[in-house]
């Protein structure tokens, strides 16, 4: 069976008992801040088994993709090493949420296994939950006493708690499990040693390919167990094991899963599989990790330098370092592998396909900018390794190739775990954090000495007043990089401080003299209300008039206080899990990170934007309270925000029913905010979500502009009352001359075809059949191939080309008796493609490629028709 087959008759199967055959989940989770990717097929049924959520199917089925690459589940080293370990895989389940249980579980497993697949009884084992006195639990005899029905007692083993009873954390649901092992080794082996001393030992032939967990208990915060009132099944079996097992190899890397994929890799590197071990371990490291990463990024993780990110680019540099070093591909080429994993997995996956262009784009960046660096970075490790095996690499040149040139230091320690070596990993550290505390510093400046100028301590009066008389404290000089300015202290000041994601106010000292000194911007810097300017005043003794600049002042009030009524509308909206994980509020835009775990829908902006617009209608004053105790705010109801440092004392901003602890400034009553709505809502990291809004006078910009387009498209419409109706119209047009379009193009493919046949030669006995068009998509050629071949199905090449707007293509195309005869398309146009500085491939039967320059496409045709001469 080919593993398309297994997999199909894998659902297909217990859909007949009655399940729920259900997609796999995105393997890229979005919606559990514990876990970054889904790594066992349980986890999108997690918040059911917790009881969470309600049961909407008490059976389900489904082919789960995972990954294993970090925590207690990493196989990362293991990878490609051994024959049966992976980082992406997939893995088929079964689950019941309180319906059928131990007997079934076995029973149906049983079934599956030897009827449906044919598997040989007498190579399987089932373990069993040996018990655990310690917490008065008994051997598990129940499921011991159903594998009785299919197996000897002597080939059911029993098994500790760390390999036979399964906890899903500290607490919560758990209990034993039954796991089946198959011994695939030849019967040479078996005879000499008996599968028994194998089960459970790391044997490479003799693996677990299906865990049965038997949900029965749940753990409770003491430690001690209950019995669970609704019992669950949960199952999980690797499928490339179960490849291996039913199509008799001996590796997960040779069955059709993996094959396709080695061999696209062996023509792309021009090396074989199976003559090197240092070769097969790359084939099999990239033909793993090409999967991990196609799949990262159609369920979209890109790599990056951050979390989930970081673990797949490392994943890929770990890939591309292999080729590089045991395959000599020394540019990109990894992207080249995903049309063949397409035709491998696109069936089962079709978002592989919908991206295929996504997925080649990254992954051609991501290799090329580390390939920039890997040879050098290469070289340098090569010129520090130690003298002698066994030997360590400094941390200082660990972090050079990790700072400089991007090796993750898991990287740098396997290629020296080729050497016999390691690397100081605690001198590393030490590199980095010196690294971090730079980068603390690169933002400092050189300030100067504080100069007096009056005693006393600075007083903030800006909640109260715009404008104040005061004197200057004192101040010092500052250059960072090119530019210098000044820092401030006054007696008492208007001008709030940059902090809490409120900006710093910007306005003016103004001396008696009338001398306007630009306050550009208030910094708080240990606590310390700092004003920047660019020159000082003449008289720095004199008394000045400290004056914000209220027209930005009220557009930050304006996006403050609307920041406030969207936190509730938002927990109103989509629950009270909202909560708030940073803000930004400037005079333009306010921007609010908020922990949710899914997109919010077009309704549920909506909804968002409704509940604000009518708290601002509703005109709410500000209910202002300062030095409340912090206990009291919060008996209040009063929500603190995120970031935010409260003593004892705290400040509490109330509009209508919200309330919140704040040192912020807001306007005077939420009718001056005028208009809001959200311009942007999307993810920011796993479980926080980003909303950008605005306001008052930003807001009405940003209406009118929405207006103007309307009415742009009206006029594009010829001002037809109803858009609408106009655009709908306009779509049916132009749906009408596609379709017409597409006849055009049928009739003219029908044309060329027959002149095509009309002119058939034939060379060496085989029906040569030439088109050379100077316009027209390639797809149009491809059409006419597939169609003379079904006129002409035997001893026929085909070849064609276009060059649509300058760009040449080839098109090779033979029937199945001169492939059988030794004819490949692929390579023959492969050879044909570099007349016309190009390249391409295909399948023996039918290859494309394509090229730069147009003017030799006649040589290339002329080539091909050439080699079937000779």
């Amino acid at each position: 069976m080919t593993s398309k087959e297994i997999r199909q008759s894998y659902k297909d199967f217990f859909q007949s008992k009655e399940h729920r055959i259900v997609p796999s989940a995105p393997m890229v989770i979005k919606d559990d801040p514990t876990l970054m990717f889904t790594n066992a097929g349980m986890n999108q049924f997690k918040d059911v088994i917790l009881g969470n959520a309600p049961i909407k199917y008490p059976r389900v089925a489904d082919s789960q993709k995972c990954l294993r690459v970090s925590g207690k589940h990493n196989d990362l080293e293991e990878v490609g090493h051994d024959t049966y370990h992976h980082t992406m895989f997939e893995m088929l389940g079964n689950w019941s949420f309180g319906d059928y249980f131990k007997k079934e579980a076995i029973e149906w497993a049983w079934e599956y296994l030897t009827e449906v697949l044919k598997l040989d009884k007498d190579r399987l084992y089932a373990t069993v939950f040996e018990g655990a006195p310690e917490e008065n639990l008994e051997r598990d005899d129940e499921a011991a006493s159903y594998w009785e029905k299919y197996l000897p007692k002597e080939r059911i083993i029993n098994g500790n708690k760390k390999d036979n009873f399964w906890e899903m954390g500290d607490t919560g649901p758990c209990g034993p499990c039954s796991e089946i092992h198959i011994d695939i080794r030849p019967e040479s082996e078996r005879a000499k040693v008996d599968g028994l001393t194998l089960v459970n030992n790391d044997h490479p032939q003799v693996v677990e390919i299906w865990n049965l967990v038997f949900m029965q208990y749940n753990r409770k915060a003491d430690g001690s167990l209950e019995q669970l009132p609704a019992k669950v099944i949960d199952t999980g079996m690797g499928f490339e094991r179960l490849c291996m097992a039913v199509q008799g190899t001996l590796s997960n890397y040779d069955t059709d899963l993996f094959q396709p994929i080695i061999g696209k890799i062996g023509e792309i590197s021009d090396k074989k599989y199976g003559e090197d071990e240092k070769v097969d371990i790359a084939m099999r490291v990239i033909a793993d990790h090409v999967r991990t990463i196609a799949f990262s990024i159609t369920d979209g993780q890109l790599p990056s330098n951050a979390k989930a990110g970081y673990v797949i680019r490392r994943i890929l540099r770990r890939a591309v370092r292999y080729g590089y070093t045991f395959l000599n591909m020394h540019e990109s080429f990894m992207y080249r592998l995903i049309p063949t994993l397409i035709e491998v997995m696109g069936d089962a996956y079709p978002e592989l396909e919908a991206q295929q262009g996504l997925i080649e784009k990254v992954m051609k960046e991501e290799e090329e900018s580390f390939l920039r660096t890997l040879e050098t970075g290469i070289k340098l490790l090569e010129r520090n390794l130690p003298e002698k095996e066994g030997g360590v690499l400094s941390g200082e040149v660990a972090f050079k190739l990790y700072d400089t040139f991007g090796f993750p230091l898991d990287l740098t320690e396997l290629i020296l775990r080729e050497h016999g070596m390691s690397a100081d990993v605690a001198g590393f550290n030490a590199e980095m954090q010196k690294q971090k505390d730079r980068a603390r510093n690169a933002a400092a400046v050189e300030t100067g000495d504080w100069t007096k100028v009056h005693d006393g301590e600075p007083e903030f009066v800006g909640y109260d007043e715009t404008e104040s008389t005061a004197h200057i404290l004192r101040y010092r000089a500052v250059k960072q990089k090119k530019s210098e300015f000044y820092q401030i202290v006054l007696s008492r000041s208007p001008f709030y401080a940059e902090m809490g994601g409120q900006v710093g106010d910007s306005g003016w000292l103004i001396s008696e003299t009338g001398e306007k000194i630009e306050v550009f911007d208030t910094k708080r810097e240990n606590n310390l209300a700092v004003h920047l300017t660019k020159k000082l005043p003449q008289n720095l003794e004199g008394v000045f008039t400290a004056k914000i600049d209220t027209d930005k002042r009220t557009a930050t009030e304006c996006n403050h206080s609307a920041t406030h009524l969207m936190h509730e509308a938002l927990r109103e909206v989509l629950g009270n899990h909202v909560e708030q994980k940073g803000s930004y509020v400037s005079p333009e835009v306010l921007r609010f990170d908020f922990s949710h775990f899914q997109k919010m829908t077009p309704e549920e902006i909506r909804a968002v934007e409704v509940k604000v617009t009518e708290k601002i209608r509703s005109n709410f004053p500000i209910e202002e309270h300062r030095h409340v105790p912090i206990e009291e705010a919060k008996a209040q109801g009063a929500m603190a925000l995120f970031g935010e440092k409260y003593g004892d004392d705290v400040r509490t901003v109330r509009f209508g029913t919200s309330i919140e602890l704040c040192g912020g400034t807001h306007i005077s009553s939420t009718g001056r905010i005028g208009t809001f709505r959200i311009v942007s809502e999307g993810a920011i990291s796993a479980g926080v979500r980003r909303i950008e809004a605005v306001t008052a006078k930003v807001c009405e910009e940003y209406l009118y502009a929405k207006e103007d387009i309307l009415t742009s498209i009206k006029n594009l419409l010829s001002n037809v009352p109803d858009v609408m109706q106009g655009i709908n119209r306009l779509i049916a047009d132009n749906e009408e001359m596609k379709k017409e379009l597409q006849e055009f193009i049928k009739e003219k493919t029908e044309q060329v075809k027959l002149k095509v046949i009309e002119h058939k030669t034939v060379i060496n006995g085989v029906d040569v059949f030439k088109a050379i068009l100077p316009v027209g998509s390639p797809d149009v050629i491809k059409d006419i191939a597939f169609q003379i071949k079904g006129q002409f199905p035997e001893n026929m090449m085909f070849v064609g080309a276009t060059a649509a707007n300058g760009k040449p293509n080839l098109t090779v195309m033979l029937t199945d008796d001169l492939v059988a005869k030794g004819m490949h398309a692929g390579n023959i146009v492969r050879e044909a493609a570099k007349l016309i500085q190009g390249g391409g491939g295909g399948q023996p039967h039918f290859a494309t490629a394509g090229g730069k320059n147009a003017e030799r496409l006649n040589e290339a045709i002329e080539s091909i028709i050439k080699l079937l001469k000779s």
